[in-house]
Parts: structure tokens; C-alpha cells; sequence
């Protein structure tokens, strides 16, 4: 970045003015964050091209209407264009049925050839995020996605920037302060292993296929494959020192945009945690889970009496919102700079900590004072949940209140002619997912490290703050009351937006 420009609202939306813009993960909750902010910032975008998983052209529109635009999300949209919004964004957006796990991202030749000539900018959002998901589908997603993304990138013209979307997460739990820093291709986060990623791809295949006892097609096939495909992308993920198998090919995502970025203008952008939109267009709006909601939405379901959590612990965190600022500032910022890769690491940890007990001060405010209520109008009273500040200690807990009760049934079942089967079956399954989860989460509630984000915070003080538009790109989380948001903003929209 040109040293002493300044950077504010008018700066960036300049920048987005006639732009082509590929965004890759449109669907997902940062996508529709990023799309609908570009369309209310600057209308006179150019075009942007979502690439959609659709098997063709009509069902890829009708996906980006029904998942991306007729989101709440676009409600202020709607209001402003009226009856011309629909045209309106018929002009600006253009569905592209793909996917980028196949080579060429799955699109005609004529098309992908139209695309390389127009695109200025290409934004990879795409990604699995599942913890626990299968190997094979982690691979092809968040690693050979990008890898298709750079060869595609590298025939555009005047592309001015690659931008792809991490996670803070991919650096491992250390306990210190974790860098902006890049992952050295075949680095593993265990002393003296190396991380061969063709070797990884070539591991999963042939697990896959013995799994399915040579491509079976019949149920139990699949349901043995789909088993061994997870256990071995957690197995490798720590095996290599990452915690699961989302975080563990992120890293790898990372490591193959290292070796095929050439010299293209390429920004990482790292989030934590990222939570609801605070301020715009719809504080409180969310979609999908996040792993510090399972509290809030397993308490107002009654379903967990008990979690793991030690409330002095920090929780990183970060709105959708900011993400998405930070996304475009950085992208005004860094455009065009031949061969310079910059990361930045959207965090809270380190300018403004919040630790769990805060989240659950507010959780407990919040269902004081709106009592969730049964469906015959009786008021369901608030419990205490019970949280545990070590792995051994909830696991002690659990086998005490659960697995001896359990195998007590199991032994009342057999001399019974298995009278409680249906009730052990059930009550045996509730056990397993919440020690799975125990064992997936784990790492994530006792995560001791701290982001750095020093990168993240010169590109800050380049903002002006001048007019109340510049507000409308912040992305500073020394600003945020948590305690406010979460109470007033974060809870709230969990319960209206994921907790149906």
C-alpha cells in the first residue's frame, strides 16, 4: 500500500465502481454479508459472479434467489429499489452453475474464456466448515478449490487481487501470540513431520475405496465409507498437530495458494469466530451455528444441562459484518501490488479480549428477563447449566450422571428381554454425540492462544473517520460494548435466525 494514503468510505466505494467481481461461498453467512454490502455501498458495481454448486444454469439462478437474495438479509435493498429491485439485481448479478472442486470450476471453456477477460477482482469464500467432515469432501473443497481458483486466476488479464477467506484458527492452539504470518508449504505444526499434501490426497482415495469395498453402492457401503472418511480426516488433522479436520485443510488451503499464487496481488484474510451482524443491514442476523452458540440455543431447547467451558477463558470473536469491512478495506488497499501477499488476521483477542463469562452473563439477563415459554403457555423455569472447566471433569460427570444409569439399563434390558431397548438405543446415542462433541469442541473452549493483528490494525489507522459514512466500514473491535451485543444484538438473533 502506498505509504500515507488514507483510506475512507468514499476510497472504497470508489474502488468497487465497475468492477467484475467472482465470489466464490455466496450461499454461506459471509458471502450474503459481502454481496448485499457491495449492492447497497456501491450499485454501480459492474457485475459479480456467484459461482453456485447447481447442475445448470436455471437451477443456479433459482439457488442465488432463494438462498442468497431472498435472504432478510436484503430487506433494506428491497426497501430502497421497490419495484425495480428485482431488476436491479437481475443487471448486477450473474449465477454461474460450477464448483470449485473440478478442474476449470466446472465451467464451459467458452464461458471460463469470457470470465478470464472481465474479472478485476475473485473472492474465495467457499469452504466446508464442519469440524468433523469427511476427508475426501475437506480435500476437494478447502484445498483443491483453491488450487483450481489460482489456475483460473492466473488466465485473467487484469485481474487486480485474489483474495481468499481463512480462519484465524489454521495456525494450532499455541498458548503465545500467533502471528499474521503465512504457512510454509509442507510445514506441519509436530516437530519433525512434513505435510505432503499429494501424499494426504492419495491417502484419502485409497481409504475411500477399501472403505466402500471397491466403490459398493448399497447403503451399508456408503455408511461404512462415510464413517471412515471422517475418523481419518480428524486422525491426520492430529496426527499433524491441528484439532480437526476444518481447520487442518484450511492450513493446507493456505499452503497450496502459497505455491500457485505466481505473482498475483493475494490477501489472506483470517476471522476467529465470527458472529452476528452488529450494525448493518440487520443487527442480529445470522445463519448456521457457531461453536459458541450451541450453548445458547442448547439452553433455550432445554437439551444441555451441562457444557464445557471455563468462563475466564477469552473467546475470539468477531461480528459478520466487520469481516466483511475489513474485506473491502483491505481489498481498496492492496489492489494491483504485483506478487505482494498480506494477511490479516480479523480479531478481537488482543484489542478488546471477551471472555465466556460474559456471554454467559448476558444469557442469563436475557432469558431472565424474556422466560421462554412451553407451547401450552406455562413459563419454562431458568436452570443454572452446569459448566465444567476440564475435559476429565465433565467426562467424570457425564459417566457418573449418565453411563453408569445407562449401563444399568443395558443390564435390565437383557435380563428383560430387552423390555428398554428403544429407551437404551436413544439414551445411548444422546450420550455419544455429546462426547463427541466434547471431543470435537474441546480444543476450541480451551483455546489459550491470542491473534495478533498488528497487519489488521496499520490498515486501521490508514481509515478516516470523517463522515458517518466512514462508519459504515468499521471494522475496529476496540469499539464494541460485548456485553451490549451480546445481550442486545448476538443472543437475540440467535434465538430468531438459527434457533427456529
Amino acid at each position: 500500500m502506498m505509504e500515507g494514503s488514507m483510506l475512507d468510505a468514499a476510497r472504497i466505494i470508489g474502488y468497487l465502481k465497475e468492477k467484475s467481481i467472482l465470489i466464490t461461498g455466496s450461499t454461506g453467512f459471509l458471502g450474503k454479508i459481502l454481496v448485499e454490502k457491495i449492492l447497497r455501498v456501491q450499485p454501480q458495481v459492474h457485475k459479480m459472479y456467484l459461482l453456485v454448486r447447481a447442475v445448470d444454469a436455471p437451477s443456479a439462478e433459482q439457488r442465488v434467489q432463494q438462498e442468497v437474495i431472498g435472504s432478510e438479509l436484503f430487506g433494506l435493498l428491497r426497501d430502497k429499489y421497490g419495484e425495480g429491485f428485482d431488476s436491479f439485481i437481475q443487471d448486477k448479478i450473474v449465477p454461474l452453475a460450477g464448483d470449485i472442486t473440478g478442474e476449470d470450476l466446472g465451467l464451459e471453456a467458452s464461458t471460463l474464456d469470457q470470465l478470464a477477460n472481465d474479472m478485476d477482482v475473485i473472492i474465495n469464500i467457499a469452504a466446508t466448515t464442519n469440524f468433523y467432515q469427511r476427508y475426501d469432501v475437506s480435500l476437494d473443497v478447502n484445498v483443491m478449490g483453491v488450487k483450481h481458483l489460482c489456475h483460473f486466476a492466473r488466465q485473467c488479464a487484469n485481474l487486480k487481487m485474489l483474495m481468499h477467506v481463512s480462519t484465524a484458527f489454521v495456525s494450532g492452539d499455541s498458548a503465545e501470540v500467533i502471528p499474521e504470518k503465512p504457512i510454509t508449504p509442507g510445514e506441519s505444526l509436530r516437530e519433525g513431520l512434513r505435510l505432503d499434501i499429494d501424499a494426504e490426497l492419495r491417502l484419502a482415495g485409497d481409504v475411500k475405496n477399501a472403505a466402500s469395498g471397491g466403490g459398493g453402492d448399497d447403503a451399508a457401503h456408503k455408511t461404512a465409507e462415510r464413517k471412515a472418511m471422517k475418523e481419518l480426516g480428524l486422525q491426520r488433522a492430529r496426527h499433524f498437530g491441528w484439532s480437526n479436520t476444518y481447520v487442518f485443510t484450511k492450513a493446507m488451503g493456505e499452503m497450496v495458494l502459497e505455491q500457485h499464487r505466481g505473482d498475483m496481488p493475494v490477501v489472506i484474510m483470517r476471522p476467529s469466530i465470527i458472529t452476528s451482524v452488529r450494525a448493518d443491514p440487520l443487527p442480529g442476523w445470522m445463519q448456521g451455528t457457531r461453536t459458541i452458540d450451541t450453548l445458547i440455543i442448547g439452553y433455550a431447547k432445554q437439551n444441555i444441562s451441562c457444557f464445557l467451558a471455563d468462563l475466564r477463558m477469552v473467546m475470539d470473536v468477531v461480528p459478520g459484518d466487520m469481516v466483511v469491512n475489513a474485506m473491502l478495506a483491505a481489498a481498496a488497499a492492496r489492489s494491483g501490488e504485483k506478487g505482494a501477499l498480506a494477511i490479516y488476521q480479523a480479531t478481537s483477542s488482543l484489542c478488546n479480549p471477551v471472555t465466556y463469562a460474559v456471554l454467559y452473563r448476558a444469557g442469563g439477563r436475557h432469558f431472565a428477563e424474556h422466560p421462554r415459554v412451553r407451547d401450552n403457555g406455562e413459563v419454562i423455569p431458568n436452570r443454572e447449566m452446569r459448566l465444567f472447566s476440564t475435559i476429565p471433569r465433565f467426562r467424570l460427570y457425564m459417566i457418573l450422571t449418565y453411563k453408569l444409569p445407562l449401563e444399568i439399563l443395558h443390564a435390565a434390558n437383557l435380563l428383560l428381554c430387552g423390555l428398554f431397548s428403544k429407551l437404551y438405543n436413544d439414551s445411548n446415542r444422546k450420550y455419544k454425540f455429546v462426547m463427541h462433541l466434547v471431543d470435537v469442541y474441546g480444543p476450541f473452549a480451551f483455546f489459550k492462544g491470542c491473534f495478533d493483528d498488528s497487519n489488521l490494525e496499520s490498515l486501521r489507522s490508514t481509515m478516516v473517520r470523517k463522515s458517518p459514512e466512514d462508519e459504515m466500514f468499521s471494522f475496529d473491535p476496540k469499539i464494541i460494548d460485548w456485553d451490549d451485543y451480546f445481550y442486545r444484538i448476538h443472543i437475540p438473533g440467535v434465538l430468531k435466525y438459527v434457533c427456529k
